[in-house]
């Protein structure tokens, strides 16, 4: 069984993973809106459990855009949990009303259970833009502000919390901006944002990214679409496709490359915002994404059920034995 809500469009999601049950939060809307472009507008956060990643008990709505003028009181989009400090700790994306969702900042709330309620820390905003490494929104350069998706590591390296986020750099070719934007913290509450960990060069934006450890390798999962990559990585791949691939690094703070091939791509999208997970039923990696476009080219929103990847030579595939589609 799929991840899905009769009366809701859903989509990028995260996981955590505590005591054998399995908890995604993500991004839903009203099904009732009717257009599904306008789901990024009407958004909330949800909740779901299973013992599998396969059956799904939904949990209702975990997190809200403000009530009142803030920040956030437009938009809470996608983000990471992580226990650490005592607490479960939400990172999340956040527009305002004031800006048109054009300017996007990074907000952190915390509980002391997984099921809520969560409060946000102070006003709620964790990160804003610096200016000094990345790119500020200017009407008709790109069509928004990245700072988005954070991905926060929950064990501190080298005495510091780092969180990976999607962002673009101040220069070169408009679709080789795309980072991975990084932040430095010693407490989970104040931030530092530093040079991005992968400088770009190769697409448009980085979107969703997913920060983990192998066998002593790292890999940084992304999600973008075809339209965002470079010309040469267009004229490399026959023109693009869009879906979710992956970097790949030896140290989480890089340098990262991406990976040969795309993990995870189709023209239409037929899967997006992807994560790889542990299996608990296999207990093998695989991976999990959003069904975006369907058979009849409508947008689907549901999440896929876990789909086999192969790991071998520190390089992820699709488990074409399991004759997935």
């Amino acid at each position: 069984m799929t991840l899905k809500l009769n009366d809701k469009f859903i989509w990028d999601f995260w996981h955590f993973e505590e005591a054998g049950e399995q908890h995604l939060f993500f991004l839903q809307a009203n099904r009732s809106i009717g257009n599904p472009d306008l789901r990024h507008w009407n958004v909330s956060v949800g909740h779901a459990v299973s013992q599998d990643l396969r059956n799904w008990t939904s949990l209702g709505t975990a997190f809200c855009p403000s009530a009142s003028p803030a920040w956030d009181d437009f938009t809470t989009w996608t983000g990471s949990v992580i226990k650490a400090e005592g607490r479960y700790h939400l990172f999340y994306t956040g527009t305002c009303r004031a800006e048109k969702g054009m300017r996007q900042r990074i907000g952190h709330a915390t509980s002391d259970s997984l099921d809520g309620p969560w409060e946000r820390v102070g006003s709620g905003l964790a990160l804003d833009l610096d200016e000094r490494f990345y790119e500020e929104y200017e009407e008709g350069r790109w069509h928004d502000r990245a700072l988005r998706d954070p991905w926060v590591l929950a064990d501190k390296i080298d005495g510091q919390y780092h969180m990976f986020y999607t962002a673009r750099r101040t220069d070169g070719p408009l679709y080789e901006r795309g980072v991975i934007g990084h932040a430095v913290s010693p407490d989970l509450v104040t931030w530092t944002a530093t040079k991005p960990v992968y400088a770009g060069g190769h697409y448009g934006q980085l979107e969703v990214p997913q920060v983990f450890e192998r066998d002593g390798r790292w890999y940084c999962v992304f999600c973008n679409v075809a339209a965002h990559w470079s010309e040469e990585m267009r004229a490399q791949y026959k023109g693009g496709v869009s879906g979710t691939h992956y970097l790949v690094a030896d140290n989480p703070l890089g340098p990262w490359q991406p990976a040969p091939g795309f993990l995870d791509g189709d023209i239409p999208c037929r899967r997006y915002a992807g994560k790889i997970l542990r299996d608990p039923v296999t207990g093998a990696d695989c991976l999990m994404a959003f069904e975006d476009a369907g058979v009849d080219g409508q947008f689907v929103g549901q999440i896929c059920d876990p789909i086999a990847l192969r790991l071998e030579n520190g390089l992820y595939a699709i488990d074409d034995s399991f004759g997935q589609k």
